[in-house]
């Protein structure tokens, strides 16, 4: 497989992945909002720009808008062109790159990414969005959930799998530790106890853990079980030692790995974060302080992502000078202009 076509599908799913998070976490907080009407403004724009914070685009919003408005957030994080992170930018870019390797794709993979991208861009979508924001995103999801099965059921286990896999479950742990980042200020308590469980449960729908979490503990939520859960749990699909273990096992199928002797760059970094998480616990994590240990952990994701990319190049063949332009503006997420 050649270079750059590793590396595409490789980016193919981390935007997928990218666009199906943004779109939970503004339905569960947009559902939220309805629980905190009684609060003062003040309050639910602090709610909305945690989460604003949490992706790293608070910035590109407040050059676009001059107050932390929760409708208007809302609308950069689904439907900016300007945001490269926002939904509609994440499935316009796969969609591009799905277009460029169908080759490598099961048709119906590809049916269904561009089906979801004409939907989105369309009068109807956008009118859908307008009026009934949940019904929209709850369409949105569903076609994330119809890609997964797709992709499970028809994809042939070889080197572009190997690459899907890598990008999606990067992706995933990256999301599932900012999602947690949005709360980190309330781990050691300071709060009334309403506000901590809406919010917190809120975390919880966002990663798609409220079950998981009541299987595991109880009905009452506590921050720092939301915070074991999503950092440690080793059975939970959407934690980030999850996410951890499914990558190291991508990572030693590839060409030029020994098979657990942690021969690349990528494969190494991957296993150190790995046995991290394997033998550390959240008590340790609260005493580091969680947004402390969030952000040394997504620098080490990064580089993780990185290295990966790096190590497309043991591929046969020889990416063209376009395709090596190419993997370098996808590495460094530069927005497309469409």
């Amino acid at each position: 497989m050649l270079s750059r076509v590793a590396t595409s599908l490789y980016w193919m799913m981390r935007y997928l992945e990218r666009a199906e998070n943004v779109a939970r976490i503004v339905q569960v907080h947009q559902q939220a909002l309805l629980d905190l009407r009684r609060v003062d403004e003040n309050h639910l724009s602090c709610h909305w720009l945690a989460i604003l914070e949490s992706t790293g685009d608070e910035g590109l919003y407040f050059q676009l808008e001059p107050r932390a408005h929760p409708e208007r957030i809302a609308e950069f994080l689904v439907y900016s062109r300007d945001n490269r992170n926002s939904m509609i930018s994440c499935i316009t870019e796969a969609r591009e790159i799905a277009r460029k390797t169908r080759n490598e794709l099961p048709c119906e993979m590809w049916e269904e990414i561009n089906r979801v991208y004409l939907f989105i861009t369309s009068t109807e979508g956008r009118r859908l969005w307008s009026a009934q924001p949940r019904q929209f995103l709850d369409m949105v999801l569903q076609s994330a959930l119809t890609l997964h099965g797709i992709a499970n059921d028809t994809i042939a286990r070889g080197e572009g799998w190997l690459f899907m896999q890598i990008g999606q479950f990067l992706e995933r742990a990256d999301k599932t530790s900012r999602i947690l980042d949005i709360r980190h200020r309330s781990i050691h308590g300071g709060e009334s106890i309403a506000s901590t469980t809406l919010e917190w449960g809120a975390i919880l729908h966002s990663c798609c853990a409220w079950d998981a979490y009541r299987q595991t503990y109880s009905l009452q939520i506590y921050p720092h079980h939301v915070a074991e859960l999503l950092l440690f749990s080793e059975r939970f699909p959407r934690s980030v030692r999850f996410c951890l273990g499914q990558l190291v096992c991508a990572l030693q199928q590839l060409p030029g790995s020994s098979g657990g002797a942690f021969s690349i760059t990528a494969e190494r970094l991957a296993g150190r974060l790995l046995a991290e998480l394997q033998y550390g616990c959240i008590e340790e994590v609260i005493d580091t302080g969680l947004h402390q240990s969030i952000d040394r952990l997504q620098a080490q994701l990064n580089a993780i992502g990185d290295a990966v990319v790096a190590a497309a190049s043991i591929h046969q063949g020889s990416p063209t000078e376009a395709g090596i332009q190419r993997q370098q503006e996808q590495q460094q997420q530069v927005r497309r202009q469409f």
